[in-house]
């Protein structure tokens, strides 16, 4: 179902039709001056975006990315005013912001408002059944995902914003620590930080967590409030300055495996927009996400060798051992979250998607890391 559109407030007003009536009226006063029409038929519409991430972030560059390509794909047109995270609000608090017309739109992880309803860490940060990051993707687009975010945004919690998913991001490292771990056991009783569910997840596996938005999560262990923390990537991680406080980064998890980007915009702001801008808005998802993919390709993988060879960081792949006991925790979790009607839907949804699409993914890919071995022997350490 539709809902009815929220009656505008002040921070909402009619771009269209105030474009429309400044136009009509210079056409009226101007006569035979028509060159003052003209110049404000070409104002560009100008969208207030801010994101969750630092001034100094890949991700930000990622966000602007998109930027760039909304203005380019315009003509100039629309233009969007990106800001970093604190520029009108808190990191987490942007989805907030964008609802209630702050800020036209938003980049952000669903999450970072799991507070709001859990649910909402489905949408990137949830089980893993075995789908990679690409197939959950899919999952949103093609297999109903989409609908049941339309659902719990619009229908369950009432806001007024629509969102896309963008970037399909490479499965998040287990994270940052002092020392080695290498069994489940090794883990018991850190100050962790991660977000969304993942937040669950780690508290089964006999942590104590804190959720901590990226630029809080050094000095926090700096103070001692945590002792192991996660974010998402070897760049961002770098940036952090993550290797000046734990020198064992560990690669492989399924506490978030399938994330992505999520762009936040406010239905008033978007609706009042001709129909081929509103497109573009939308489908510039889809553009900035392969430019995304490409560029983490090229930078993460720099950047971990750089932690390697530069910053003295051991680098680790996750134990098998610590996978299994993610995924019981996993399990322990399962029913519980299903008592909700709506998240049981959602990962019935999400099974049913992966117990089709994924079989055909893993049984069609080769093993690349035979053939990497093969032509880069003893760098994996298989």
């Amino acid at each position: 179902m539709t809902m009815k559109p929220n009656a505008p407030t002040k921070a909402q007003l009619s771009r269209r039709s105030f474009m429309s009536k400044g136009v009509l009226a210079g056409g009226v006063a101007a006569g035979g001056a028509l060159a003052a029409p003209a110049v404000m038929a070409q104002a560009p519409i100008v969208f207030k975006m801010q994101t969750s991430w630092g001034a100094s972030n890949i991700w930000q560059e990622f966000a602007q990315d998109y930027a760039d390509r909304v203005e380019a794909m315009s003509g100039g047109r629309l233009k969007i005013d990106l800001l970093p995270a604190g520029a009108v609000v808190a990191a987490f608090q942007v989805m907030d912001a964008v609802n209630d017309g702050l800020i036209d739109a938003a980049h952000s992880v669903s999450a970072y408002w799991y507070g709001k309803n859990k649910a909402a860490s489905l949408f990137g940060t949830g089980p893993v059944f075995g789908g990679s990051s690409t197939a959950m993707m899919s999952w949103f687009y093609e297999g109903g995902g989409d609908e049941l975010y339309r659902e719990l945004t619009q229908d369950v919690m009432g806001l007024n914003v629509y969102g896309y998913l963008g970037f399909p991001m490479f499965a998040q490292p287990l994270g940052w620590f002092k020392g080695e771990v290498n069994t489940a056991a090794d883990m018991n009783g850190f100050k962790y930080r991660t977000v969304g569910l993942a937040a669950d997840l780690m508290q089964a596996m006999g942590m104590s967590v804190a959720q901590l938005p990226g630029g809080e999560i050094v000095p926090a262990m700096e103070r001692g409030v945590i002792d192991a923390f996660e974010f998402n990537n070897p760049s961002s991680d770098r940036d952090f300055g993550a290797q000046d406080v734990a020198k064992n980064y560990y690669l492989s998890s399924y506490h978030q495996a399938a994330e992505a980007f999520e762009f936040l915009f406010n239905k008033d702001s978007m609706d009042d927009l001709d129909p081929d801008l509103q497109a573009i808005l939308k489908y510039g998802v889809e553009a900035a996400s392969t430019a995304n993919t490409a560029k983490a390709l090229r930078r993460y993988s720099a950047d971990l060798t750089w932690l390697q060879k530069e910053a003295g960081v051991t680098v680790h792949r996750t134990s098998k051992e610590i996978l299994d006991a993610e995924l019981k925790a996993w399990d322990s979790l399962i029913p519980v979250l299903e008592e909700d009607p709506f998240m049981k839907r959602v990962m019935d949804s999400q099974r049913a998607w992966t117990e089709e699409v994924a079989f055909y993914e893993l049984m069609n890919a080769p093993d690349y890391g035979l053939a990497y071995d093969h032509y880069f022997p003893g760098k994996l350490k298989l």
